[in-house]
């Protein structure tokens, strides 16, 4: 069937004439088992990556998400499927679909099993903390990395054969719609699969999009060539490779130049490689605009705002809405929020900061050591400005839809100070729900300043003076500033949202298709 998907400024849809494949490691829906009843349960999955894929899987009108089984009972509901995709509904609740049962919001999903023992080393070693701290520079060099025997089993042993194990689930959807379709591979955890696709599958299309940063080839220094080669030339098994920004992209072609000597096209963004083209695409990352406005508009959020309204009196809201990722910079905002109020006594009592974390990946020792030094910075902010009244930093560790919404929807200022971030989806949900004109104060390490920047505050990411200066600026910005900002920013997210970001994509790999054959 013809994949149709209609552009939202167009009036015309837009048809793919082959299946589509998707594959990332994160799924749109985590199951799991009531502790009260022993019934099966499903939650949306976690992270900017799985709620944009969510909105465009659920686009498209014959399309298979392969992610992995993330728990004892996605294992279990991909044994009782039998290697067959499971169909799931997400609106209003997430639940596998009966067989007579049909939802507008449909998504068929294949969970794959890795073996613990492949999977330990492939997510604990190597996808995280190794590559995620290498794209995103976060490696004090003077100590580490330091890759010894243990590192390179778990990238043989462990990203070798995950990423194997991924593509067979890829390559064997690809198969059963004749060998010919649109394969869309997602992220750091699957940086082989492209290639092994491409030589199973050669009448496939295939793109990799690259959610995180992508750093200069210094960077990449980090790894040796065995697994950095390896890497890149998985990469390059795909017709597309694509980014969020031009930076990426640019740093992307430079890698292929100089840590491979292959011949770069930087006019036309693309790599020659043993007689291919391959093509370097930009396509910055949006949000799905009506299901967030579904969430933020429900019961449940809407007695979140009474909460929020009733705690802070006339008073102003600082937020944040993070995983607790020593990328997100968590840490030195509360430092800037400490300075803040040591500088503008005026405004203790009368600022709450309130952080909505959740923690993440505490199987690495990194974010666990992480989410300690959260603990103790909130603490000693608290400590050092609280009163029996009232306490500067509210911190929740929660992963709650409904109270960050409704956090969104209230706040004063948005807080996004990350170190590096692909995108970072968050200040483009704010602007768009937010009641109150905020002021979205904003990293320029994100790849969201890229759009948003000229309508935020600049937070520049490792200056906690040039911080705290800046979080003053955005409390206190006049009333039309603040509105002005904050309407042309939401404006441009509802431009650009997620069902834009997959029509560019899909019109591309259209374009390629007629190029010649695939």
């Amino acid at each position: 069937m013809p994949q149709v998907f209609r552009d939202a400024r167009a009036t015309t849809p837009l048809t793919l004439d082959l299946p589509v494949v998707l594959l990332s490691h994160r799924g749109p829906v985590a199951f799991d088992r009531a502790a009260a009843t022993g019934e099966r349960t499903a939650t949306r999955g976690a992270g900017g990556l799985v709620t944009a894929l969510s909105g465009l899987a659920s686009h498209l009108d014959e399309a298979v998400w392969v992610c992995v089984a993330a728990g004892s009972e996605d294992a279990a509901v991909a044994a009782e499927a039998g290697g067959v995709p499971v169909q799931l509904a997400l609106d209003p609740e997430p639940h596998l679909l009966g067989e007579d049962e049909q939802d507008s919001r449909r998504i068929s999903m294949r969970l794959v099993e890795i073996p613990p023992e492949v999977h330990d080393p492939f997510y604990g070693v190597i996808a995280n903390p190794l590559l995620w701290f290498v794209q995103h520079r976060l490696y004090d060099l003077a100590l580490s990395p330091s890759l010894g025997r243990e590192e390179h089993a778990a990238f043989e042993d462990g990203y070798v054969v995950a990423n194997q194990i991924a593509a067979d689930a890829v390559i064997e959807q690809v198969q059963q719609v004749g060998g010919r379709a649109v394969v869309l591979l997602h992220d750091y955890h699957f940086y082989l699969v492209g290639d092994l696709v491409r030589k199973a599958c050669p009448g496939a299309l295939v793109s990799h999009f690259v959610h995180i940063p992508w750093p200069e080839p210094d960077s990449w220094r980090v790894l040796p060539p065995t697994m950095r080669n390896r890497l890149l030339g998985g990469l390059l098994g795909c017709d597309v490779v694509a980014f969020h920004t031009v930076a990426d992209a640019r740093s992307f072609l430079l890698c292929c130049q100089e840590l491979l000597s292959l011949p770069v096209d930087r006019r036309s963004m693309t790599v020659s490689v043993e007689g291919r083209t391959v093509r370097v695409r930009v396509y910055p990352i949006s949000i799905d605009i009506p299901a967030l406005e579904a969430i933020a508009h429900t019961d449940a959020s809407d007695e979140h705002i009474v909460d929020l309204d009733h705690s802070l009196g006339t008073g102003q809201l600082l937020l944040r809405v993070d995983r607790t990722d020593p990328s997100k910079n968590i840490v030195r905002g509360f430092q800037a929020y400490d300075l803040l109020l040591e500088e503008h006594p005026e405004l203790l009592g009368k600022v709450v900061f309130l952080a909505l974390l959740q923690p993440s990946r505490q199987d690495v020792q990194e974010y666990a050591d992480y989410l300690h030094a959260i603990g103790a910075a909130v603490s000693t902010v608290n400590a050092k400005h609280g009163t029996g009244d009232w306490q500067p930093i509210d911190l929740r560790y929660a992963s709650d839809m409904a109270l960050a919404t409704a956090a969104y929807r209230r706040c004063d200022v948005l807080v996004v100070n990350a170190v590096a971030d692909g995108m970072n989806l968050v200040a483009k949900e704010a602007v768009v729900l937010n009641e109150r004109d905020m002021v979205l104060a904003l990293s320029e390490a994100t790849g969201a300043h890229d759009e948003l920047g000229r309508f935020a505050v600049t937070l520049h990411p490792f200056d906690v003076a040039q911080q705290a200066d800046a979080l003053f600026e955005a409390l206190t910005m006049p009333g039309q500033l603040r509105r002005d900002r904050r309407e042309h920013a939401a404006l441009i997210v509802h431009r650009n949202d997620v069902r834009r970001w997959l029509t560019v994509q899909l019109r591309d790999l259209s374009e390629l298709r007629t190029e010649g054959p695939v």
